[in-house]
């Protein structure tokens, strides 16, 4: 059998490689590319449809799908790609995404598996062709060499920026704070991020294109095949939150934005604004030349899953890659979705067959495209979910209609009507699903006319909030017949006359008492400062609101872009915490009020959503005293507690009691009885923080690094503290808890006699996450003997070694698994 032929056109931005693809592709009968955005995609589509017949040509992305019934050439985002259709092209657009830590796996699954008829053609960087060499195919490379000329201009203010420029950040919040900046010193800024609806975009580059405005703000969406009639292109960062983490760009993502600057065979420059660090002057030879280090690792998962049951499922999911260039990608958000929903499947209808199964990955994969509160897509996941697995099969009319009528509004801020248009999105996406909602055509329709109409308000809003011609040339011009000028510049500091008199922290406005000259009338710069600071605060409040950017942190504070405007403080129980404003006396009672009112509804929904057993717990009916005391000890306890203190309750529950207990999350364990669902990571950190905040206690304590199953520290001094984290101590030495009883499990299945010698396995020490000396010093301190024979190690149960243990009572004096064989591990 010959092998598949792939042409992979390689090399920077500005070679043509795209415009080649697209005139190789009409060229054949059939076709298909696969872009990175849907953007690109609806960009393309648009211009194909210009050179041949629109009914041979077909747009397909999550929430968009224009296919005609005799379409040849199909435009798609690479995860929309049908894969089982047999074409005679098949190209993916920047091949070089295979290495993106987020989507990598879905361009390496199209990389591997997905082949034209007659030829594949691979769109990207030169960084990855030793990796396109690998795939061991009838390849040919053709290497494209840029049209013009970039070269790096060093850093520049953003007011001596020249005309015909993009400045790049790497957050809306970022993006909005320069084209404001933009706004006053040059007359305004388009705006150009990849969350916008191609209609807001294309109506904001139009603004560019046409000469209205000299300057574009943009995130790195612009760096993926968006041409424009860009000089020059500026950092005001080079750092990114990938998704996992805060990381600087490497070269290659660098070189790939900075390239934007130069349009065919016009030359075009790079640099650096605002606070972004300096370029050493080797990387910037790397990027003049366009000069990157190869990819050598794919991010991939595997795409073959087995839907025969719940655990195949999982099991397939996690499988391994087997090529040594290739890396599993880290747990994706529908895996993490998928595993959220398979832990209590009764009480989400899932039944364990392939359908159903089938279905449910289906509903994992809707995109987050909100982004902001986990709970929230969740949510939406669940509903779907329930829908399509209920009776009828489908998301009825009435419940689309209530979704759509809470999202059809078109007053607010650039923040609020970018929130309404991700929903849109979501509601677009589930509409194209076929067969998942009544009236389908209907409602693809009517969720398309409302992102149009939500998209053509952005547009106007965007342009009203950062395109002022009038106020920028008064900026530049001439001093106005008033005492002050005041400016709050990006970086948060205020300027009266050009002088620093202050910063803007979060909510709070602090005068710098030395600045100069200024503290002859320190009172009239306050009073001059506060007019344009206090509608600034009422702006930021309004914006936390809205975004709902906010996050706790172990200080008990709440913090908006690293500033407190509030913090905790004890209230009537520990899940009910007060809140205290830190904000500027300038704030109308009114103001703080909806702001106070905004972050205890937040507060009380974290809570909700990540301490739901807890509450589940406290808020639980029941009769039985036994369970009723039961519950009341595990929530005074918050949720963890030893055995031998709830050991008298226990002693009076029969397994229908247990069982209503079990179904809250409770784990009756060998030596604690516990909320299982409180030990993940977010759950720790709240609950410890909240029970600080109640208590007073331990408030310079936090709980050990997450992901540490054992812990080998004599110098941690409060047990009670490690327990409330989940963490048993034996002397020097500290195990999660639920990995104990993990651990006690593999004991007994090693053992089906029941007292015999058992051999430690590499499992137990995995499970633990420890050495091999430190599990036999803490088999020992558990009672039990070990010895080593033939260089393995046994231990075996040995009562007679009393230690001093605080659970010693527990401990049954004869053979220990009479009393392990009747624990429920599940």
């Amino acid at each position: 059998m010959s092998k598949n032929k792939i042409t992979a056109v390689l090399g920077p931005t500005n070679t043509g490689k795209t415009y080649l693809a697209i005139e190789t592709m009409l060229s054949f009968d059939s076709g298909m590319i696969g872009f990175p955005l849907r953007l690109l995609a609806r960009e393309v589509y648009d211009k194909i449809i210009e050179k041949i017949s629109i009914d041979k040509v077909a747009l397909i992305t999550g929430e968009e799908k224009i296919i005609p019934t005799n379409a040849k050439y199909f435009l798609c985002t690479v995860e929309s790609m049908p894969i089982n259709k047999h074409l005679d092209f098949v190209g993916i657009d920047e091949i070089q995404m295979c290495a993106d830590h987020e989507r990598g796996h879905i361009f390496t699954d199209r990389l591997l598996n997905l082949r034209g008829e007659k030829l594949t053609m691979l769109m990207g960087s030169s960084t990855i062709k030793s990796i396109v060499n690998k795939l061991d195919e009838d390849t040919e490379f053709i290497n494209r060499e840029r049209l013009s000329q970039l070269s790096y201009v060093g850093h520049k203010k953003i007011s001596r920026i020249n005309r015909k420029t993009a400045i790049i950040a790497f957050s809306a919040e970022e993006v909005y704070a320069i084209a404001e900046l933009v706004r006053r010193q040059k007359g305004g800024a388009a705006i150009v991020m990849g969350s916008l609806s191609p209609k807001t975009r294309n109506a904001q580059v139009q603004l560019y294109q046409s000469g209205d405005v000299d300057f574009l703000v943009a995130t790195d969406a612009i760096g993926m095949g968006i041409n424009m009639d860009l000089e020059n292109v500026f950092f005001s960062n080079l750092k990114k939150f990938d998704g996992r983490k805060l990381r600087r760009l490497n070269m290659s993502e660098i070189g790939q934005i900075a390239g934007r600057a130069g349009r065919y065979l016009n030359d075009g420059n790079f640099g650096i604004t605002g606070d972004c660090k300096e370029i050493s002057a080797e990387e910037v030879e790397l990027l003049e030349n366009h000069k990157f280090e190869e990819i050598k690792m794919l991010f991939w998962r595997n795409s073959n899953l087995n839907f025969n049951n719940a655990l195949s499922l999982i099991k397939s999911l996690e499988e391994k890659p087997n090529r040594d260039w290739l890396r599993k990608i880290h747990e994706c958000g529908d895996e993490k979705l998928l595993k959220y929903f398979l832990k209590d499947m009764d009480g989400h209808n899932i039944k364990n067959n392939q359908e159903t199964l089938e279905l449910l990955w289906e509903c994992c994969q809707i995109p987050d495209f909100v982004k902001k509160t986990y709970g929230n897509h969740l949510e939406v996941v669940s509903k779907v979910f329930s829908f399509l697995n209920g009776k009828d099969g489908k998301i009825t009319n009435d419940y689309m209609r209530l979704q759509l009528i809470k999202l059809d509004k078109l007053e607010g801020n650039v923040d609020s009507l970018s929130n309404r248009i991700a929903n849109v999105r979501t509601w677009s996406y589930v509409s194209n699903k076929i067969n998942w909602v009544e009236s389908q055509s209907y409602w693809i329709e009517k969720t398309k006319l409302l992102e149009d109409r939500l998209s053509d308000r952005l547009h106007e809003e965007l342009t009203k909030t950062f395109i002022d011609k009038r106020a920028s040339v008064l900026a530049r011009g001439l001093k106005q017949d008033m005492e002050f000028k005041t400016e709050i510049m990006e970086d948060n500091k205020v300027i009266i006359d050009e002088q620093f008199i202050g910063d803007l922290k979060g909510l709070r406005f602090e005068i710098d008492l030395k600045a100069g000259a200024l503290e002859t009338d320190i009172k009239s710069l306050k009073k001059a400062a506060r007019q344009t600071v206090g509608p600034e605060l009422q702006k930021r409040i309004q914006s936390i609101i809205d975004t709902g950017l906010i996050e706790i942190k172990d200080d008990f504070k709440i913090y908006w872009k690293n500033f407190p405007i509030a913090k905790l403080i004890a209230g009537k129980d520990y899940l009910n915490p007060d809140i205290f404003l830190i904000v500027d006396d300038i704030l109308e009672n009114d103001d703080k009020q909806k702001l106070s009112e905004f972050i205890g509804n937040w507060i009380k929904e974290k809570i909700k959503l990540v301490l739901k057993s807890l509450i589940d717990l406290k808020n639980l009916k029941e009769s039985n005293s036994s369970i009723k005391a039961l519950a009341y000890q595990l929530y005074e306890n918050n949720g963890v507690i030893k055995r031998e203190v709830v050991a008298e309750y226990l002693k009076k529950l029969g397994q229908d009691e247990r069982k209503i207990l079990r179904d809250l999350g409770v784990k009756f364990g060998r030596y604690h009885v516990f909320l299982f669902r409180l030990l993940k990571p977010e759950a720790v950190s709240l609950r410890t923080l909240l029970w600080k905040n109640f208590n007073q206690k331990n408030l310079n304590l936090t709980p050990p690094t997450f992901g540490l199953n054992f812990l080998d520290d004599k110098n941690i001094k409060d047990k009670h503290f490690m327990l409330l984290c989940g963490f048993e101590n034996f002397d020097n030495y500290y195990v999660r808890i639920d990995i104990l009883e993990r651990l006690f499990v593999q004991i007994i299945n090693s053992d089906p006699e029941k007292g015999k010698e058992i051999k430690l396995i590499p499992e137990m020490l995995n499970l633990l996450g420890c050495s091999k000396e430190n599990f036999k010093k803490l088999i020992e301190k558990m009672n039990y003997k070990t010895l080593e024979r033939d260089k393995d190690v046994y231990f075996r149960y040995s009562p007679q070694k009393q230690i001093k243990k605080p659970f010693k009572k527990t401990v049954s004096k004869n053979n220990p698994f009479k009393v392990l064989k009747n624990f429920n591990f599940n």
